[in-house]
């Protein structure tokens, strides 16, 4: 279809959006399961008005834990105008009972038989189960694309479930994995897409990637001065529509620009807001 320069030449103003909007990773258990990733939510053909300033939140990761009394923090939120991507859950730690729901859920405790907890529909997954094997293994936290694992034996925690796809910012990336569950011999694997390791003995578990809304792998914590949950990661809204039609008007909160593949794009890791 043929886009007609505006007047004087100008482009026309872009009526209609695709966007990507991550929020942060949550944050993993202490003894216990593996985070579960940020939401994430994609869609094509946002309608948007001219003149009018869209508000751009990026969420930040939540905290791992650093006690067994306490869960992993949850991720915050991340916003687009009227799109809202959850936080991802916290994992579950040894006393503090079950793992939070989230955009994914956190994966449950090993050595408390803890279920992995709920995702938010169209957002992400589950969290795994722990102790499912008859030992020590947590779950892990869920994903954009996947579940969470459960342990795969009594000794190992379960992996992240895997993040989802896209291309809106000029390549294909993964984000939203989930974080890896503890395991007494090994910890579970981060799901792809950010998503933090798991840790075994006293080690501290891996943080998710920054500004993929990863969740953090849960530690084990043996012995004195055990390890520390894995903090998520930060969150990250995509913007792109087509470069037959004019820059945007103005942003904040210093995004990168860029044309790819005949797009104008956006890619906004901190908050701030954007107009056409």
């Amino acid at each position: 279809m043929q886009i007609f320069a505006g007047v004087g030449g100008a482009l026309p103003t872009t009526t209609a959006v695709d966007y990507v909007v991550v929020a942060g990773g949550g944050g993993g258990g202490r003894f216990g399961g593996g985070a579960g990733a940020g939401g994430y939510r994609t869609d094509t053909s946002f309608a948007v008005s001219a003149g009018s300033a869209l508000t751009v939140t990026i969420g930040g990761g939540g905290a791992g834990s650093t006690s067994r009394a306490s869960n992993g923090v949850n991720g915050s939120n991340s916003v687009f105008s009227s799109i809202t991507s959850t936080g991802g859950g916290g994992g579950a730690s040894q006393q503090a009972g079950a793992p939070s729901v989230g955009g994914s859920g956190g994966g449950g405790a090993g050595s408390t038989n803890e279920t992995g907890a709920a995702g938010t529909a169209g957002q992400g997954n589950a969290g795994g189960n722990g102790n499912t094997q008859g030992g020590n293994g947590s779950g892990g936290g869920g994903g954009a694309s996947a579940a969470g694992s459960n342990d795969p034996s009594a000794t190992a925690g379960g992996a992240g479930g895997a993040g989802t796809s896209s291309d809106f910012s000029g390549s294909s990336v993964v984000r939203a994995g989930g974080g890896g569950g503890a395991g007494d011999s090994t910890g579970g694997a981060g799901g792809n897409g950010g998503g933090g390791a798991g840790a075994s003995g006293t080690n501290n578990a891996t943080a998710g990637t920054v500004n993929t809304g990863g969740g953090g792998g849960g530690s084990r914590d043996l012995g004195a001065g055990g390890g520390n949950g894995g903090s998520g990661g930060s969150g990250i809204v995509i913007i792109r529509y087509s470069s037959n039609f004019a820059e945007a008007a103005s942003t904040t909160g210093s995004p990168t620009y860029s044309v790819s593949g005949g797009n104008n794009i956006y890619v906004f890791t901190a908050s701030g807001s954007i107009t056409f």
